[in-house]
């Protein structure tokens, strides 16, 4: 169970890497990308499953050397859910107090653009902040 833990962490650290870094180029260059959200999930069930191993360890009386390794052990699941949730509050912001369908075409795929430009930052910064919290937490044990 241990290196199947050991496995999962960097697996989570090298996705959430590769997603962090391909949804920051696909923001700078202002270019959707729909597999960066393919790479994106895999990272964030990447951290649901590490968590669940890391819990069945502790239940089965694993000890970390350090305390603060389930501090970073937890942080990113905590970060993904607060990142899913300023992302929901995006379109929410752009859309308040418009009507979206008697709007033109063109407005319409603008404003849809923003959206997804600004989702796509707030989700590449949240995976980055995962994978450092992964290599943090990989720091903190001796597994």
């Amino acid at each position: 169970m241990v290196t199947m833990h050991l496995v999962i962490g960097t697996t989570l650290a090298a996705t959430n890497l590769g997603a962090g870094i391909w949804g920051g180029w696909a923001w700078y260059r202002d270019r959707p990308t729909v597999g960066f959200w393919y790479l994106l999930r895999v990272a964030q069930t990447s951290v649901v499953v590490q968590v669940m191993v890391g819990g069945i360890l502790v239940v089965g009386d694993h000890v970390a050397p350090d305390d603060l390794h389930y501090l970073y052990g937890v942080l990113p699941i905590m970060v993904s859910l607060l990142a899913e949730g300023a992302r929901g509050g995006v379109a929410e912001h752009e859309l308040e107090g418009l009507d979206f369908h008697a709007l033109p075409r063109s407005r319409q795929a603008a404003i849809a653009a923003v959206i997804a430009r600004r989702e796509t930052g707030i989700m590449a910064v949240s995976a980055l902040v995962v994978f450092g919290l992964a290599v943090r937490a990989a720091l903190t044990s001796t597994l």
